[in-house]
């Protein structure tokens, strides 16, 4: 391992121990925030986020402001008011539901017997907690080192100096040995190389993994079979709706980011089809674009994707603003104009499942994953918006070469397959990479 941190030292703890905390939640509300979140819905999300994370949500403050303090997020009253209800209810984490600065991370510590962590350090933690692969682990250090660099402070003893001193110190002094003489370097700093190159590092290897996953999405088109990106909020049931269609076997469970990892299976269309499906991360709103650059060679499938699988809940009170999230964020990755399908999931939870609307959203159709209702609707739904996206051939393939209608039923979409006494004649739509083994047998009888 390069440099000088230990394994242990890798996945730095930014946010909630393993033990059992209790938390009190904190929100502003700005006048100049421009959200369809309500500072209500989006503060009961951050208590999902703690009780992911393993601590129990013993309170709540949200207090409106043009913006947040810049020395103590909150008002200094309400801060005070803080203060007092920590002796009140004896909690030991407060829990920001914005991305704090320094400043008002230390500002707080100091006036509370309690630490203090922001949504963007939670939600490392539940990174860290989920992350199982090698490349999950990689992206989730870098991040966390990322957060936490700006963020390094010196306190005590931590600001002595290391092997500083000059030769006037004399024999025994403090003059320090041969090649550690001169102004010396605080921890602090030395701890800031450290991350430094721990990041360097990091960012490295995350390339190497990068260009594996490139390597195989090129063999992939090579091959040109259709890649279906699967996104959507986290806990809409993105995983479950996964397995329901590719029969894997991907953790799913009821918390928010139970899937870290990318994982990508086989699935077959009407028509014999032949696609592939990833399940990628879930989004989240104010999900720091730091964060999101972190994970970037993860969000490549989403980005390389040739059709993408929206996951709706629409069980849930704010689905349309999570949609509207995972919007944002597909417009952060250029990835906003691709094809889509939007799965309506979780219609086992409605009162009158036949009253959704589909209007509201792109090519959508009611599913319940759990219940595996409106799959078979789901898939024909896939296979006619890729077919939309490929050429529009007819060819007439000599029977000699049957590879080539085999191939067609694969990759491409038929829509009427005739066999004449010179063969097999075939209208339908193809991805463009095919469309140079089909030339020599075009045909435009049909």
């Amino acid at each position: 391992m390069k440099g000088d941190i230990t394994k242990q030292d890798r996945l730095i703890d930014t946010g909630v121990k393993r033990g059992p905390e209790h938390a009190f939640l904190v929100g502003v509300e700005s006048a100049d925030e421009d959200t369809m979140w309500s500072s209500e819905d989006s503060l009961s999300e951050l208590a999902a986020l703690a009780s992911t994370a393993g601590a129990t949500v013993v309170g709540t403050m949200i207090q409106r402001l043009p913006h947040p303090d810049p020395l103590t997020y909150v008002g200094k009253g309400r801060a005070q008011e803080l203060s007092d209800l920590e002796k009140q209810l004896g909690f030991d984490l407060v829990i920001c539901d914005d991305e704090l600065s320094s400043t008002q991370q230390r500002s707080l510590e100091k006036l509370l017997d309690a630490r203090v962590v922001d949504r963007t350090a939670l939600i490392l933690d539940i990174f860290a907690q989920h992350a199982r692969t090698r490349e999950g682990r990689l992206q989730v250090e870098l991040a966390q080192l990322e957060y936490r660099l700006p963020r390094l402070t010196g306190r005590g003893v931590e600001l002595s100096r290391q092997g500083g001193g000059s030769r006037s110190a004399g024999p025994g002094g403090a003059g320090g040995a041969i090649g550690v003489r001169g102004p010396g370097e605080t921890r602090l700093e030395i701890d800031r190389r450290r991350i430094r190159s721990r990041i360097a590092d990091l960012k490295e290897e995350i390339e190497e993994v990068r260009k594996y996953r490139t390597l195989h999405r090129r063999q992939r088109m090579a091959q040109a079979i259709p890649v279906i990106g699967v996104v959507g909020y986290t806990n809409a049931g993105k995983s479950t709706l996964f397995n329901a269609l590719t029969e894997a076997n991907v953790l799913a469970e009821n918390k928010l980011f139970a899937t870290l990892d990318p994982v990508t299976r086989h699935i077959t269309l009407p028509g014999n089809q032949e696609a592939l499906v990833t399940d990628t991360v879930g989004f989240i709103q104010k999900l720091p674009t730091k964060l999101i650059a972190a994970f970037h060679a993860t969000l490549e499938e989403v980005i390389d994707a040739d059709l993408l699988l929206e996951v709706v809940d629409v069980s849930h009170e704010n689905a349309i603003e999570q949609s509207e999230t995972v919007n944002d964020i597909l417009g952060e990755l250029h990835a906003l104009d691709k094809p889509r399908v939007t799965a309506l999931n979780k219609i086992d939870l409605l009162d009158d499942p036949s009253e959704v609307d589909t209007n509201l959203y792109p090519n959508a159709v009611p599913v319940s994953a759990l219940q595996k209702i409106g799959l078979d609707a789901l898939r024909e739904k896939i296979a006619e918006v890729l077919a939309n996206s490929m050429d529009t051939v007819c060819v007439l393939i000599p029977f000699n070469h049957g590879e080539l209608v085999e191939l067609f039923h694969r990759r491409g979409h038929v829509e009427r397959e005739e066999h004449e006494a010179e063969g097999t004649l075939i209208a339908g739509r193809l991805p463009r990479s095919l469309r140079g083994y089909y030339a020599p047998y075009a045909n435009n009888t049909i």
